[in-house]
């Protein structure tokens, strides 16, 4: 068996010289076979063994015991040893978690933690063929597609599974012929929580009356998914960025027109890869949600947004489709004096005022600059301000006689909602007289009449 566990670590390419292999070990046959094993191995690849234990709590003398055996094998072995202690069940309740959730977040946890102390690494668990296969029935059972039936990865991130070809039957085998003693959870032995019940009742029950060698036709199958997945994934990554106009930390947007020619099946991947990119995960993403947002593609109507789950927002803005992660932060406004002469820095926009004022000889009025503009001075009444925008802002546009909401005039300009409360607004007593990057006002512009000239320019700050 350790041939097989050194085939799979070089095919997949799990672990490199000089390593720091941070190994999961529960006490259990899985976990103590993976210690041994890499234990042998470590030599002939090249790299250092750690080992974390979690004692959960939950069988109080019984996995304290479990912790102190670890401990002791570790002691004999040589290999440094950390241990957490933690209340699985309490952690789920405040977390709103089910035990299983709530264990896999603790031990990554905790495991990731080790790891930044250690100066980084891969963490090794002990996950196996008949892990695999009940991994694929418990994600059919609840409804999954082809990326689900992939199953656990070899190498997943930091995380390495160096025993997934290896049998339970062959574990146990390697356990007894080598007189590596174990422990055993009897929680594992009972039918409680879903992975059990299907590892104890359902797999049992299909090999007995429909396949008995039905744990390697799901391995089987698992490899299968991988290959397939594999290959529509890369063609979803060049189609990606085909239609991808924007990304960031927090949003994505894409163009509507060439994700509608996508098939279906590209372009719900595409749509689960960006907010997967933006969240993280795609934990609460069903399919229905794709099927809001395909049909709020389908209307492509501007303005209309909806909340799908976990605070991602989808929105349709002027022929594009912006998967957002909504901030928890309260929308911040600013206001700043701009004495003439004087430079003025934003900020929250990262980005300076100055301004000077001029005889009308000294300007070359058809000058065109998006962020140097000129106004009549002497139409000027009081200290000026910049500002982002309020509810009932109005102004008169260049070129318009009467005014009109600054929402409108957004709308009209196709300023995609989310933009506008960062454009900058420039103010008189009250009176808008420039919408930065957009428009001035009408009833501030020089005229034939205009003796001294107000400049104003916007540009990005170097502080």
């Amino acid at each position: 068996m350790k041939e097989k566990v050194i085939n799979v670590i070089k095919k997949h390419d799990l672990i490199a010289r000089d390593d720091n292999i941070l190994v999961g070990v529960s006490g259990g046959p899985d976990s103590m076979v993976l210690l041994h094993i890499l234990n042998e191995i470590k030599e002939e690849i090249g790299f250092n063994i750690y080992v974390a234990h979690i004692n959960h709590g939950i069988r109080k003398e019984e996995a304290d015991s479990d912790e102190e055996f670890v401990k002791d094998v570790c002691s004999e072995l040589l290999i440094p040893f950390h241990s957490t202690k933690v209340n699985m069940d309490e952690y789920a309740r405040k977390n709103k978690l089910t035990s299983e959730e709530a264990g896999r977040a603790i031990r990554y946890g905790f495991f990731n933690k080790i790891l930044r102390n250690i100066g980084g690494g891969k963490i090794a668990v002990a996950h196996n063929k008949n892990d695999q296969a009940e991994t694929l029935l418990m994600r059919f059972f609840r409804g999954t597609g082809l990326e689900g039936l992939r199953g656990m990865e070899y190498k997943n991130g930091n995380i390495i599974r160096p025993l997934l070809d290896v049998s339970r039957e062959d574990i146990e085998k390697y356990c007894s012929d080598n007189a590596i003693l174990v422990r055993i959870d009897r929680t594992n032995l009972e039918p409680i929580y879903g992975r059990n019940k299907t590892r104890l009742e359902v797999i049992p029950y299909i090999a007995q009356n429909y396949n008995k060698g039905i744990i390697d036709t799901l391995a089987r199958t698992s490899k299968l998914m991988q290959m397939d997945s594999e290959f529509i994934l890369g063609i979803v990554e060049k189609k990606y960025k085909n239609v991808v106009v924007e990304e960031s930390q927090n949003s994505i947007v894409l163009d509507i027109d060439k994700l509608k020619e996508e098939h279906y099946s590209i372009k719900s991947r595409i749509i689960r890869q960006s907010i997967e990119k933006i969240n993280g995960n795609l934990k609460g993403i069903e399919e229905k949600h794709i099927n809001i947002i395909n049909n709020l593609m389908k209307e492509n109507t501007t303005g209309k947004s909806i909340n799908i789950t976990n605070n991602i927002d989808i929105k349709i803005s002027y022929g594009h489709i912006i998967i957002e992660k909504k901030s928890k932060s309260k929308k911040v406004y600013f206001k700043y004096p701009i004495h003439i002469g004087e430079t003025v820095y934003i900020n929250e926009l990262g980005v300076t005022i100055n301004s000077k004022v001029l005889p009308i000889a000294e300007i070359d009025i058809n000058y065109i600059n998006g962020f140097i503009k000129y106004f009549d001075y002497d139409k000027i009444k009081d200290v000026l301000h910049i500002r982002n925008r309020r509810d009932g802002d109005r102004f008169t546009p260049l070129g318009m006689k009467g005014s009109k909401k600054l929402k409108d005039f957004f709308i009209d300009e196709k300023v995609p909602r989310e933009e506008r409360d960062s454009i900058p607004i420039i103010e008189d007593n009250g009176k808008i007289i420039w919408v930065v990057g957009h428009r001035i006002s009408e009833e501030y512009k020089v005229s034939s009449n205009t003796s001294r000239v107000l400049l104003l320019e916007y540009k990005k700050s170097f502080y």
